[in-house]
């Protein structure tokens, strides 16, 4: 989650003790010094939160990194510039967007491993032990699906998921020709979802595109029915999968 000194543990029967609060002495330290990649989700509720678009939102909060990933960009949160390069959303009453904080600040101190093998995906979790934390010292003791549900972790794991697949897939991305085109598509579907809905619907998709009435509706109101449908469309623009019906 940054770039400070971590020890990463097993999870030894799926229980921890940790808990944090604004009178342990290391409240906020961990919202400082982050390379935090973004999903899209994470964007999506953080812009929403803050009622700004999905493109003002990538130009005020993020960098784009070009080498978090072997082959797709990623939105990393960017730090303030500032002597413990804090978060831009940290205070000294803690995170002002709480509720809608990114998935890997709701997991932590808790973190997520997913490798596929053959067809089947397999997930694990393990503990972020970071130096400075003195919440491992509090009496609280969680197991993860408690952790998880408190979190609301597992709301951004079902949105996430399809994301992740695309990220992790091995397939061709095509000729080379048309790559750095492919690339720039991924980004935009995958982060500035009002540009992809602009995308959609101001020039001839639909008439390209088997869409219906009734999802058509729902792609131009509803954030969350888009960015599934975004995600449809990165799979068959990107690999050629059979995700969206032509006409």
């Amino acid at each position: 989650m940054d770039n400070r000194n971590n020890v990463f543990e097993p999870l030894v029967g799926n229980t921890f003790r940790f808990n944090c609060h604004k009178n342990i002495s290391c409240f906020t330290e961990c919202c400082a010094g982050l390379r935090l990649i973004l999903t899209p989700y994470d964007v999506l509720r953080m812009k929403n939160r803050l009622g700004i678009s999905s493109g003002e939102f990538l130009d005020r909060y993020t960098d784009k990194d070009l080498k978090a990933h072997g082959r797709f960009p990623m939105a990393r949160l960017k730090m303030r510039d500032d002597e413990g390069k804090t978060c831009p959303f940290v205070t000294t009453e803690g995170c002002r967007i709480y509720e809608d904080r990114p998935g890997a600040c709701r997991l932590y101190p808790v973190g997520r491993a997913s490798q596929m093998t053959g067809e089947e995906k397999k997930t694990g979790f393990f503990l972020v032990s970071e130096s400075h934390c003195l919440g491992f010292q509090e009496e609280r003791l969680w197991h993860l699906d408690e952790w998880l549900n408190h979190e609301g972790v597992k709301e951004y794991n079902s949105m996430n998921d399809s994301w992740l697949e695309i990220i992790g897939a091995k397939a061709s991305l095509g000729p080379e020709e048309g790559i750095q085109k492919k690339v720039r598509m991924f980004y935009m579907a995958s982060y500035n979802l009002d540009r992809f809905r602009e995308f959609i619907f101001q020039g001839r998709f639909f008439d390209l595109f088997d869409v219906s009435p009734e999802l058509k509706e729902k792609l131009e109101n509803d954030d969350v029915t888009l960015m599934h449908f975004a995600f449809d469309w990165l799979k068959f623009s990107l690999f050629g999968d059979k995700t969206i019906q032509v006409r």
